[in-house]
């Protein structure tokens, strides 16, 4: 009797180290064949773009093809769940943001965990947002924007790219900090949100920086705040909505690279490497300064510290706003 639990534990201890033997290989063969990133929102969003560009020379510093596979809806949570429930042997990865974050305290329903159902391998980079409102809105500040929201609380109509996405969070943050109430008006991806941005269907909203500043300088949106902690240098003369009376306002659109939980730690290690040197060659370098985003490129650990931080962060913005995603 007494010889089955050893016999068990022995089971066990040789399943573990064919385990690791195979995972060893794995890792030391990869990659062998294409590796997929699913970024789950739509093409030519404030994240794809960027992602693509990594790709391209992350495919080259790998010798295989990263291919890009786009996954957009329900906050971003459709295209997360698939790289949740993929084999972790690091050919589908995800390109997670600040929706993602968002999306674990929004979404209570999920058939998985967003946070602790993958592997970090590294934050990117992250962009500011602007606080941006059509010419027909006769306000040029913030504190013009709070005073006419108190005023008449249920003319003013902004727009996002989605429930539960950064812009619509960024702007609920906004108007939990001011005391003021506005109406949301969700769309299916950034491009139709801006599209009625600019007929002034809806008054302001809150997107990435770069993506707006041709709107801004043909005059068709007015730049009122940034929102990162120091000036966008795209728009170093608009200040931020923590210099325009939201002390201790931030947030950005992020981007990082995570993984299926348990993904071979040398796998991860090896994406982490390539991704940093990636983030340093001249391509990408460009892309990111004409995009206006900081390069970060964090190791593993760091992500996962920034991304459970966020989490935290969102959820309490979603709690003290409440923000539904219907």
């Amino acid at each position: 009797m007494r010889r089955k639990p050893f016999l068990v534990s022995l089971v066990a201890s040789a399943a573990g180290l064919v385990w690791s033997v195979g995972a060893s290989a794995q890792a030391q063969d990869y990659p062998n064949r294409p590796i997929r990133v699913v970024v789950p929102f739509s093409a030519g969003g404030a994240v794809d773009g960027p992602m693509r560009a990594i790709a391209q020379e992350l495919g080259k510093r790998l010798k295989q093809q990263v291919i890009i596979d786009n996954k957009p809806g329900a906050g971003a949570t459709i295209g997360s769940e698939l790289v949740a429930k993929a084999p972790p042997d690091g050919y589908t990865l995800l390109l997670a943001s600040q929706t993602n974050a968002i999306s674990a305290t929004l979404y209570s329903k999920l058939s998985f965990n967003p946070i602790d159902d993958f592997t970090p391998i590294s934050l990117l980079g992250r962009e500011p947002g602007v606080l941006v409102v059509h010419p027909s809105v006769p306000v040029k500040s913030v504190a013009e924007v709070v005073a006419l929201a108190k005023a008449k609380p249920t003319e003013l109509n902004y727009s996002s790219s989605g429930n539960g996405s950064g812009q619509h969070l960024f702007m609920a943050m906004f108007a939990s900090m001011s005391n003021i109430k506005m109406t949301h008006v969700p769309y299916k991806g950034s491009g139709q949100a801006t599209t009625d941005l600019l007929a002034g269907t809806v008054q302001l909203a809150v997107p990435g920086t770069q993506a707006m500043l041709k709107h801004i300088k043909d005059g068709k949106l007015r730049p009122l705040a940034t929102t990162g902690v120091t000036r966008s240098p795209l728009l170093p003369d608009v200040p931020t909505l923590a210099e325009s009376g939201l002390a201790g306002y931030s947030a950005y659109v992020w981007m990082g690279l995570l993984a299926p939980k348990g993904t071979p730690q040398p796998i991860v290690d090896r994406l982490h490497r390539e991704l940093k040197a990636t983030l340093a060659t001249p391509e990408v370098k460009a892309f990111f300064t004409d995009a206006g985003i900081e390069i970060v490129g964090s190791t593993p650990a760091e992500f996962d510290t920034y991304f459970r931080e966020e989490r935290d962060r969102w959820a309490r913005i979603v709690k003290e706003t409440g923000a539904k995603i219907d």
